[in-house]
């Protein structure tokens, strides 16, 4: 049979009659010498509220806070014999769980000699306590006066915190320990109910538990960023209106994705990176914007300036254009040519920029293929067919011109002309177009590099630079080549070398017989010579000037440095031919150097002013601005026509003496 835990009401002294809540004792039982034994099926319970173990869970219910009987403390302001232990039970109570307790409990009796209980409630804060106090002689048993009815309580495991003393136990330990403290009490054991164990706890005694809601992510941008609730009006909220903020609108919505998809997500936004964002470049050299525009004046603007020939089949165009197309280097060297010349017209700083970049790359990009030339044939076992390839070629010339659109003045095309007079001895081209174009243009300005320096000697007639095997049936692309005149001007520039030696040697007279027997020869080949242009046509006026210009120059060396009519009538003549070129003609490209040839030889101040126009006309059709220094040279030679008439016989020296080295082509 399974034991009942029973709470024992021992006696208790008398509480000096106070009864707070008007209990009134029994009379009819003599509570001296009863006890009072109640089970625990016996506690009343409360009607119309939750169960027992609720209010029991809720706050301690057993107060084991160590306070000895003996002590007055365990009483509300009274004593009591110090024979006589107690157990306090302490109940709080919530205010809306418990409104009337003072009416479920039983009269109990106050008797001073007898068992007494007490309840102390207090209404206000719902709070009451309940004093049991052990008798030792006294066993009363009250089981016949209440019979409290027992409600079934949820949740009876939550009693095995509880620890009464069973009925045989607190008898016997009255009887034979009356000085003894409460023992201990065993647990409870109630059957467990049946069916699954709750999930979740009791709510909370006063009402429903309120939800906290986390914050809505569907607002508006403008309203999640100021911290304020949005209205979620399509497509602006009125709140943001309202508010008078603009409305940014919502955010795109996020679709939901298992693991495996964000897994092929990441996989394929890996990949993508790998993938290079930017196209590759269409042709080496042309990168930016500024590169296009370098082309594009190029092509419709630069090229023309650098030959005769202004149309389609311009060298540069045809030939060097296509070259570079396939060779970095080249286009490097192309780049920064069109770039010195458009700086010219344009100073803007980005263009600057852009022109000294392509010329590191170009001359880093020749400096590594001559390398890498250098250490393949040393490696072979016999010398290789070409040194370099023909774009190598084509990068010194273009880079000797580039001197000349940037108008240095100290030598700087030298190693450029070096470069390019070693290739073209050393080896043959391979593409015979090309051949024949660069032979053409290296000797056009080796030789009008002659006239003007005086250690720079033409290698027209050296056996090793060859003429192309043809001679076309115009003049080429420059004119003085091909038909034959600039043998002429190479013939009087080796006359000049030896009338300067034998004067600083101080021999008299400085032309000798010798000398002007050369220089007659040379003056009858320039009388016969004809040009292959058509008469009447720019290219035919240009021929004439560049025969005036020739025996001018021819003029100007065997004959004393002094005003005559004979130079006075051939500059005049050359001056004349110069006005019948158009403006916007081709021909006007290669007008510098028969211009500085009679320039040098106008010793009339009509003429001076014909040669200043003419040097004017000429920068203003090519900005070049090698012209600029060349007119400089020009008007020292005058100061010294005027002052001391026989040392402007050698203008060389008048430049070298200015310490100037450029380029009169």
């Amino acid at each position: 049979m399974q034991k009942t835990p029973t709470f024992i009401l021992p006696p208790t002294a008398n509480l000096n009659g106070h009864n707070p809540h008007g209990i009134q004792p029994n009379p009819t039982v003599d509570h001296r010498n009863s006890t009072r034994a109640l089970s625990l099926s016996e506690i009343p319970a409360f009607p119309d509220g939750p169960s027992m173990d609720d209010a029991l869970s809720r706050h301690e219910s057993i107060s084991t806070d160590g306070t000895s009987n003996d002590s007055p403390e365990s009483w509300d302001g009274e004593s009591h014999s110090d024979s006589s232990p107690s157990v306090d039970y302490e109940i709080k109570i919530h205010d809306a769980l418990y409104p009337f307790v003072d009416s479920t409990l039983a009269p109990l009796p106050s008797s001073s000699s007898s068992a007494t209980a007490a309840a102390i409630m207090t209404a206000g804060s719902k709070h009451f306590q309940i004093n049991y106090v052990a008798s030792n002689n006294l066993n009363v048993s009250m089981a016949e006066d209440v019979t409290p009815k027992v409600e079934e309580i949820d949740g009876a495991e939550d009693l095995r915190s509880i620890k009464p003393l069973e009925a045989e136990t607190a008898m016997a330990s009255s009887s034979n320990h009356p000085s003894t403290t409460t023992p201990t009490a065993a647990p409870v054991n109630v059957p467990r109910k049946r069916g699954r164990p709750r999930k979740h706890p009791l709510p909370v005694p006063g009402g429903q538990i309120k939800i906290t809601k986390g914050r809505s992510k569907t607002g508006c941008i403008t309203c999640r960023r100021r911290k304020k609730k949005c209205d979620e009006t399509k497509p602006s909220c009125l709140n943001c209106q309202k508010n008078a903020v603009v409305c940014e609108g919502y955010p795109p919505k996020e679709i939901w994705k298992s693991g495996k998809q964000k897994m092929e997500d990441a996989a394929r936004t890996k990949a993508l990176a790998a993938v290079p964002r930017s196209l590759p470049l269409l042709i080496d050299g042309v990168e930016t914007e500024i590169d296009r525009r370098f082309l594009d004046h190029f092509v419709y603007g630069f090229s023309r300036v650098l030959t005769l020939i202004n149309d389609d089949t311009n060298p540069f165009k045809e030939i060097l254009l296509p070259m570079a197309a396939q060779h970095r280097g080249l286009m490097h060297s192309l780049m920064c040519l069109s770039g010195s010349h458009l700086s010219a017209f344009d100073p803007e700083p980005m263009l600057k920029e852009r022109k000294f970049y392509h010329f590191h790359h170009a001359i880093q990009d020749l400096k590594d293929s001559i390398m890498s030339s250098s250490i393949k044939s040393s490696g072979a076992s016999q010398e290789p067919e070409l040194l370099v390839e023909d774009p190598i070629i084509a990068s010194t010339i273009a880079l000797s011109l580039n001197t000349i659109c940037e108008g240095e003045t100290k030598g700087e095309y030298r190693p450029h002309m070096d470069a390019a007079r070693y290739l073209l001895v050393t080896q043959q081209p391979r593409n015979e177009k090309f051949r024949q174009f660069i032979v053409e243009f290296f000797q056009y300005h080796d030789v009008s590099n002659s006239i003007t320096s005086l250690d720079r000697r033409p290698a027209l007639r050296s056996d090793d630079l060859k003429l192309p095997d043809f001679v076309p049936q115009q003049a080429g692309m420059f004119l003085g080549v091909f038909d034959g005149l600039f043998n002429y001007i190479s013939d009087v520039t080796r006359l000049r070398d030896r009338i300067r030696q034998r004067s600083n040697e101080g021999y008299e007279p400085a032309v000798d017989y010798q000398i002007l027997s050369d220089a007659v020869s040379i003056d009858s080949a320039i009388r016969t010579w004809e040009t292959s242009h058509p008469p009447d046509t720019p290219n035919w006026f240009l021929a004439q000037l560049y025969r005036q210009s020739t025996w001018v120059y021819l003029y100007r060396t065997i004959r004393p440095s002094k005003p005559s009519d004979k130079i006075a009538q051939v500059v005049d003549d050359g001056l004349a031919y110069l006005d019948q070129l158009p403006q916007d003609s081709g021909a006007f490209s290669i007008v510098l150097m028969p211009l500085f040839l009679l320039g040098c030889s106008a010793f009339l101040p009509r003429q001076r002013e014909r040669i200043q126009k003419g040097f004017e006309s000429l920068k203003a059709y090519s900005n070049l601005r090698n012209i600029e220094p060349a007119f400089k040279v020009v008007r020292r030679v005058w100061e010294v026509m005027d002052t001391k008439t026989e040392d402007s016989w050698d203008w060389e020296k008048i430049i070298n003496d200015m310490n100037m080295d450029f380029l009169i082509t």
